[in-house]
């Protein structure tokens, strides 16, 4: 059977232990804070995940810029020459150009006596995350590459994201929220319940009056679209609040559903840039997302 190498963006907001575990190459995105570039990396090691938040409550604003088609060749390459196939896990091209860049770069190996293939998550944050170790434990039962590709492509709309946001602002500037809306709503305790649809694409879907019945709505929305027939892992991560991840996992768990919330981690940098500070989310596997 041939071995192949299975490549993620940092995007996933998986830990680097976990990452180590399961064997997974990174592709990691990038963030501008100040002027200054830094490496969204795993584990940190650019810019401290809480010296980010930190940052964004004091005003600072986060940009953030994608691998380019010339980093994605690389990263091919340098697998092809370990003698391995490419499966390559992308940020959803609904939110991201970064899709189109490894689409390219995998284009560019067309004819190559080693395979690269490409899937489209339309996910983000630990629901790519969720999706990447779905692949790598598929990997493990010994599927080939061809396998794992058709599995994740059809398993991947199954990966249900579900979160609310603390900071109606971060919404605003990115363009997903009225101005006056995210003003009235801050003055009103508002907390948007929101998902990411079956195109990858940032969608709101209720409203919550204060945080406590925000985690309330993530616990329902648990309850009422989680697939029994699906793998139980549950992952959760936060715009470091980690207070409010141990309480939804809490509460999760307590549905005694036989879920298992295997994963709590931040949102990193690349995708807390837009979700801001205070950001909960649940991701795990539904009838449909």
């Amino acid at each position: 059977m041939k071995k192949f190498s299975i490549v993620i963006n940092s995007s996933t907001d998986l830990t680097e232990d976990l990452r180590k575990e399961l064997n997974l190459v990174v592709a990691p995105l990038k963030f501008i804070m100040d002027g200054k570039e830094y490496v969204n990396h795993l584990d940190y090691r650019s810019l401290g995940v809480k010296k980010f938040y930190e940052l964004l409550r004091k005003g600072v604003v986060a940009t953030t810029s994608q691998l380019n088609v010339n980093e994605y060749m690389e990263i091919i390459e340098q697998e092809f020459k370990k003698g391995n196939d490419v499966l390559i896990l992308s940020l959803s091209s609904a939110l991201s150009s970064n899709y189109n860049s490894a689409r390219l770069a995998a284009e560019a190996f067309e004819g190559h006596k080693r395979k690269v293939y490409l899937v489209d998550t339309k996910a983000a944050s630990l629901g790519e995350g969720l999706i990447a170790y779905a692949a790598a434990k598929k990997r493990e039962e010994g599927a080939t590459i061809e396998e794992t590709y058709k599995y994740i492509e059809q398993i991947k709309y199954n990966v249900a994201h579900w979160f609310t946001v603390d900071d109606l602002m971060f919404l605003k500037r990115g363009g997903r929220l009225g101005g006056a809306t995210a003003v009235l709503g801050t003055l009103l305790s508002i907390k948007p319940i929101l998902h990411v649809d079956i195109e990858g694409r940032l969608v709101a879907m209720e409203k919550a009056r204060g945080r406590k019945r925000a985690i309330q709505t993530l616990v329902e929305k648990v309850k009422e679209t989680h697939d029994p027939k699906l793998p139980k892992d549950v992952f959760i991560s936060h715009g470091d609040d980690l207070e409010s991840a141990e309480v939804l996992k809490k509460q999760i768990e307590s549905l005694n559903l036989g879920l298992k919330v295997n994963l709590i981690n931040h949102i990193g940098p690349v995708i807390g840039a837009h979700a801001g500070p205070g950001t909960l989310a649940v991701f795990f596997f539904a009838t449909q997302r």
